[in-house]
């Protein structure tokens, strides 16, 4: 299929063939048939992309700052070649969207094959050929409502939010600000909930536009006259700001017409410098409207279905959608005035060259469209691929993230053990970019497209956690090695699965992503514990950083929390030193106090011969200070390992000091992975160990739980 896509790092847009997404559960593949371009929010992006380095770190001074503290942290040419990677990173463009359901994931009810709906958020309904749409962001179409139309209601639903922040009644003067897109939807909505409305812009074009649409409007010069007289003297009950400018004008202007103890709502990007002598002596309300309405942002609600009581969310942002398109039926929210481009979706980048003023040329609704003669093909090869007939590992990968892309695929593609043969991600385009970027033999949406393929021998996932463990054992079962970012699971029922995988006759090799094993420096330092006798003490601090508690690790169900997710990684790394699997565990975590979710936890793991390690995982502190510090102590020895960059060992007196660029044990990992593949050896890591450290985590995350000392069995 074919998809809009900016590259923030070049500027370039452009249109990829990609694959047809393959939908999951909660998810429809709708065929699209009409597409909006957002003259406000996708022109930032694209202006952003156009820059070059310097004027990208004038606009966003808050990145550069993150980018300092990583270049202090972990060197700079490391951090140089992580913001670069991060820029060079496939963005789909378009947020709302209309079209036809094609084939439905699991648990949607309430749609069906064939059924007409529109399409609302930003990475679902893209500018592409067909969406995969989360079942809270999809809204079924009246007959009468076309699919042009359609593809306005996120927008609508922007207006109609706005709108109802203003909390406005019957009778009531309403004043809106800029009569762009979003100021003609909000003023129509407001005149048909039977407000007074006045629209105000500087474009008598614009004006003349409202006008033709039955509406009251003026240019910037009669304002406050009109808005005075129409208000009878008294001011507007409420001013809706849709104005998309730097300029603090439109705030000044509200603040003078509204009148005394008035509301005023901006949801326009417009300058946020409120005039305290006006807003103070009629003592205004302000509030800046955010995106569609209560659901927005909350990963619960849109990714998951998870919807909010009617009785007390009343709108939610899937309802605004509906009462968005219900008002298109009613005529009493009319969109086709407001289009002046249609772009076939071939042609997708002239309509960037409108809204940016590359054409020099008047716009206002630009819509993309959508042939109803395109295959759906879940697979795309690629003529360049890079052909390694020699290797060992013909490798498949499921998933094309951040992770992906930053650390391992670079990796990967400069080991002449790998050949990149099939890459999936379920949206199909992150995989289509990966597969030419690393020289893929092709990239394809489906996951059985790469467990089921002759030609892999091994499969890399790296997909987010709840997905790992079914495929783990799918892959298993289809003779494939495997590869697996931490954690192994998220709970005991899919540990034993694997487990009992593991066991079966002929089972192929499994390795985990616990890279910090191979790490130069923790292996030197086994190396010199490795002979002593006595019980060792290990501490290791991890300032881990906040991460808030709607991130998806955070979920229990989805990333499985962070000891399960990521603190895995430190229990394995002393696990390694000590050389066996830990045998109890007491941990204790500080206060949330609404703010945390038990990341501010200390773990003492005891081992079989009597070590104790300590795990300070913490979300508290501050980033700039270097994430990772372990101190071992054992025989008269002492060794500090900082964020794997150094290794001191102090002994007798001595003290011996290793420094090297940071280095975590991934280029390692992935070697010693191929070679046990080549030479049918144990697995990098022993399953003892691997399921051993799976357990701790569980049972870290019960010790909190319970307040207990926990066995692990």
């Amino acid at each position: 299929m074919k998809q809009l896509i900016q590259n923030i790092k070049n500027g370039k847009t452009t249109i990829e063939d990609v694959p047809v997404p393959t939908p999951r559960e909660g998810q429809a593949l709708v065929k699209v048939s009409a597409s909006l371009v957002s003259a406000g929010t996708e022109r930032m992006v694209v202006e952003f992309a156009e820059k070059n380095l310097v004027g990208k770190a004038r606009s966003r001074p808050d990145l550069v700052k993150q980018v300092l503290d990583k270049a202090k942290r972990e060197g700079l040419v490391p951090t140089v070649q992580s913001a670069l990677n991060r820029l060079d990173q496939p963005m789909a463009l378009g947020y709302s969207s209309a079209g036809t359901i094609v084939a439905l994931g699991k648990n949607m009810v309430g749609f069906k094959v064939g059924q007409r709906v529109a399409c609302a958020g930003g990475g679902y309904a893209t500018h592409a050929e067909y969406n995969l749409v989360p079942k809270n962001l999809l809204t079924a179409l009246p007959k009468n409502v076309d699919f042009e139309s359609a593809a306005f209601t996120t927008l609508g639903a922007i207006a109609l939010h706005g709108f109802r922040l203003a909390e406005t009644q019957i009778g009531e003067n309403v004043a809106v600000i800029g009569l762009g897109l979003l100021g003609l939807l909000t003023i129509q909505i407001a005149d048909a909930a039977g407000c007074n409305v006045l629209g105000i812009d500087l474009d008598p074009e614009r004006v003349k536009l409202a006008s033709s649409l039955g509406l009251q409007a003026v240019t910037r010069p009669e304002a406050e006259a009109s808005a005075s007289a129409l208000s009878y003297q008294r001011g507007f009950d409420a001013v809706i700001i849709c104005a998309d400018t730097s300029s603090n004008d439109p705030i000044q202007l509200a603040g003078v017409i509204a009148r005394d103890r008035g509301r005023v709502v901006a949801t326009g990007a417009v300058g946020l410098n409120i005039p305290r002598k006006i807003y103070y002596e009629k003592e205004i309300s302000f509030i800046n409207s955010r995106s569609y309405g209560p659901g927005r942002y909350d990963s619960d609600y849109e990714e998951n279905g998870n919807d909010y009581p009617f009785g007390y969310v009343r709108w939610t942002e899937g309802r605004n959608f509906q009462a968005v398109v219900d008002l298109m039926a009613s005529e009493k929210l009319k969109v086709e005035p407001l289009i002046s481009h249609r772009f076939p979706i071939e042609k997708g980048v002239q309509a960037y060259e409108v809204i940016t003023g590359k054409k020099k040329e008047p716009f206002l609704g630009v819509l993309l469209k959508y042939s109803s003669s395109e295959k759906a093909e879940t697979k795309i090869a690629f003529a360049s691929a890079t052909r390694r007939p020699t290797s060992i590992v013909k490798l498949g990968v499921l998933g094309a993230g951040l992770h992906a892309n930053f650390t391992l695929l670079p990796i990967i593609k400069n080991n002449k053990d790998y050949e990149l043969i099939g890459i999936a991600s379920a949206g199909g385009f992150h995989a289509q970019d990966s597969g030419k970027k690393f020289g893929f033999h092709y990239a394809t949406s489906a996951d059985d497209e790469i467990i089921n393929d002759k030609n892999i021998n091994t499969v890399a996932i790296l997909t987010r956690h709840d997905s790992h463990a079914d495929l783990i054992i799918k892959a298993l079962k289809a003779g494939k090695n495997v590869f697996v970012e931490k954690p192994l699971a998220l709970n005991s029922n899919q540990l034993s699965a694997i487990s009992k995988q593991l066991k079966a006759d002929g089972c192929p090799l499994i390795a985990v992503g616990y890279n910090r094993r191979f790490s130069p420096h923790a292996q030197s330092l086994k190396s010199q514990i490795s002979n002593f006798h006595e019980p060792k003490y290990l501490h290791y601090r991890v300032n881990a950083g906040y991460i808030t508690s709607y991130y998806w690790t955070q979920d229990p169900n989805i990333g499985g929390g962070r000891i399960i997710g990521e603190a895995c990684h430190f229990i394995d790394l002393i696990t390694y030193l000590v050389g066996a699997p830990p045998i109890s565990v007491n941990a204790v975590a500080m206060p949330n106090n609404g703010k945390y979710s038990d990341d501010n936890v200390s773990m003492t793991f005891t081992f079989p011969d009597g070590s104790i390690g300590v795990v300070d995982y913490l979300a508290n502190g501050d980033k700039s200070l270097p994430k990772e510090r372990l101190e071992v102590f054992c025989e008269g020895m002492v060794a500090v390992l900082d964020d794997y960059v150094s290794l001191t060992v102090t002994k007798d007196g001595k003290k011996k000091v290793e420094n090297i660029t940071q280095d975590k044990g991934w280029r390692n990992e992935m070697s010693a992975f191929a070679k046990a593949i080549k030479e049918g050896k144990e697995p990098p890591i022993p399953y003892e160990q691997l399921i051993g450290v799976t357990k701790a985590s569980f049972a870290a995350v019960e010790s909190v739980r319970s307040k207990q000392t926990i066995e692990i069995k």
